[in-house]
Formats: structure tokens, sequence, C-alpha cells
């Protein structure tokens, strides 16, 4: 599971004081920007470069990968007229995904998840947030690594209604491209569950146990930023904004449709788990119990066996049998045709 992360600033800091919390995952932070109408697209890095001074003629997109830099950050919240709470927000990187407001554009808080099956099945997270505003859209990620470069294609090519539609569509198809990798996840962890659950019915043991427990961690660290989705959709559905035209409300309506269906399949995978849970101590009182039917089975045999056995080898000098010249064969034969009798009763009523 994905380090936790330190929490905010120190007690009594002034609302809007600007502290990086998260880990330092880029050395130098990456600007690029994005410019398109419908007719053109640019990209550029901003590496060494002034920002940009002219937004009229199509939409800018302004993407910051790397948080670390609090003298860029609040560079670009004074050039593009940011809140200071905004600011403050996009650095604490341990935010629930949230949905705000403001009178100068609509703040956005999300969690990107992405996860591995390498040796154990493993969610990552990183924080990215998105404002919107005037004909401009502007995002930070934590990582180097792009988030949206699906989406820088579509710009590139020119598929769908991306180039024609502005930034409010700009910052849904962002939305909806980090939603859509939650399906990926939730896809591993399906194939994850079938693998433990094989596991299960043919080799349980003490490793099957820890795994089920390291997936119910990275179950509760999906459901903690899943399950906040719906509210943030909602609202963002809801908004009467005037940067959330009308246009907007059906895209944003099959968001929420896919966040509602994300949240299904978290509480079905987090039944299965349970289930599985339930299926392994079922399995090892399975075998624990057909152990102890074996070792009843022999007990049952030889405890009459040995009562023979005890009786014979008792030293009382006037025993019948004691110069019984077949004496001896006479009693293994009596104790293997009591032996057999009993196997074949056990076998009869499938005791064996």
């Amino acid at each position: 599971m994905a380090k936790k992360k330190r929490f905010g600033k120190k007690p009594g800091a002034p609302p809007g004081t600007l502290v990086f919390t998260g880990e330092k995952k880029v050395d130098y932070p990456y600007v690029t920007r994005d410019f398109y109408n419908e007719n053109d697209y640019t990209h550029e890095s901003l590496k060494g470069k002034e920002l940009p001074n002219d937004f009229e003629g199509g939409t800018t997109w302004l993407d910051v990968r790397g948080l670390s830099d609090i003298g860029l950050i609040e560079q670009i919240g004074k050039k593009f007229d940011i809140h200071p709470l905004i600011l403050e927000d996009v650095l604490n990187t341990n935010h629930r995904p949230k949905y705000e407001e403001y009178e100068e554009g609509i703040f956005l808080v999300l969690q990107s998840l992405t996860a591995t099956r390498d040796k154990n099945f493993q969610v990552q997270s990183e924080q990215v947030s998105i404002f919107l505003k005037d004909n401009v859209v502007i995002t930070f990620q934590e990582k180097e690594e792009d988030v949206f470069e699906s989406i820088r294609e579509r710009l590139n090519n020119a598929k769908g209604r991306i180039r024609t539609s502005g930034p409010n569509y700009l910052a849904y198809a962002l939305l909806d491209n980090i939603i859509d990798n939650y399906f990926i996840v939730l896809d591993h962890l399906d194939l994850e569950l079938e693998d433990l659950e094989m596991e299960i019915l043919n080799d349980a043991s003490n490793t099957t146990k820890s795994k089920i427990y390291q997936l119910k961690q990275e179950l509760l660290y999906l459901r903690k930023y899943i399950s906040p989705l719906r509210e943030t959709t909602a609202k963002f559905l809801r908004s009467d904004h005037r940067l959330v035209p009308e246009f907007m409300k059906i895209y944003l309506n099959d968001v929420y449709d896919h966040v509602i269906q994300i949240l299904d399949m978290v509480e079905n995978q987090r039944d299965l788990l349970n289930g599985l849970y339930d299926l392994f101590l079922s399995e090892i009182s399975f075998r624990m119990n057909s152990v102890m039917q074996v070792l009843t089975v022999i007990s049952t045999i030889f405890i009459p066996l040995g009562f023979f056995a005890g009786v014979y080898g008792m030293n009382f000098h006037y025993i019948p049998e004691l110069n019984f010249k077949y004496g001896y064969f006479i009693f293994w034969i009596c104790i293997i045709s009591l032996a057999a009798a009993l196997l074949y009763v056990f076998k009869r009523k499938k005791w064996l």
C-alpha cells in the first residue's frame, strides 16, 4: 500500500499558508503549455520560459508536474488570480476528492490510481488538481509521468469534440480520464481475487492468510479515495456555475454513472474478499477435520486391538489359552478379522 503522507500545515498557521506536504517525486518541476482551437494545436515545454500572457483565440491548458517548488506555485497563483486556499490544497497531497466553486473558477481535487501485480497487488496514488477558469485549465500532478497523455493525443489528432468545446469540456475529459483508469485498477484486483481463490482451493497456507489481509488493506485504500467521488461528481453535475454550461450536463451525468458503477464494483469486491476469507477458514477447518477423521479411525481400530493385546499380556499363570498349541495364530486371526470388519463398517458408512 502507498505510504501515508504527512498531514497539512503546522497547527496555528494562517489560512492559505503554502506548505508542500507530499513526497518530492520530481527534481525540477516540469511545466507544459497546450494551446488549441478548432483549427490549431500546439504543445510546448515552458522550462526556463516565462508563463504565457496570451489566452485569446482558443483554450490554454497549463500542466505542472512536480509540486515541491512553492515559488512556482505562488507565481502561477498570482498570474491566474487563484485563491490562496486553492494553492494550499494543491500542495497538501493528502486530500480526498472534492469539488469547489470560486468566483474566479472551479477547483477539483482527485486521486489518480494505478496498480501493480509484480509480487503483490499494490495500489499507488497520485493527487491531481484541476483548476478551470475562462479559456484556461491548469492541472497539477505530483509525478513526472503524464497521467493525461491520451488527452494530448486526442487534442493532437482532433478526435471527438475536444478541440471545439472549450476549457470546460477539457476539464470534463481530464476528470473522465482519471475515473476510467479506476476500471483498470479494479480489473487488476479482480484477477488478483481469482488467483487467490484458486490458491485457497489448491494450497491454502499462512502465506494465503497474509495475502488476504494485504488485499483488504489495499481495498480499504481504494475505498478511501473512491467513496467521495460520488459527492464530488454530483456537485459538478448539479452546478449552475457559469463555467458549467447546459450541454456539459449529459457528459457529467455519464461520469457520475461511471462513479456509481465503480462504487458497486468496489463493494462487490469487498464482499468477495470477505467470502474468500470465510472460504479460507472453511478450507483450513476441512483439512483439519480430514486429519482428525483419519486419526479417529486409526484410534477406533487400535483400541479393541489394544484391549485384546492387554488381556493376553497379563502375567496370570492360569490363562485358559496359554498352553493352546495354535493360540498365537488364532489371536492374530481374531485381531486381523476385527480390524477388517471395522474398516468394512467405516467404508459402508462413508466415514473413509
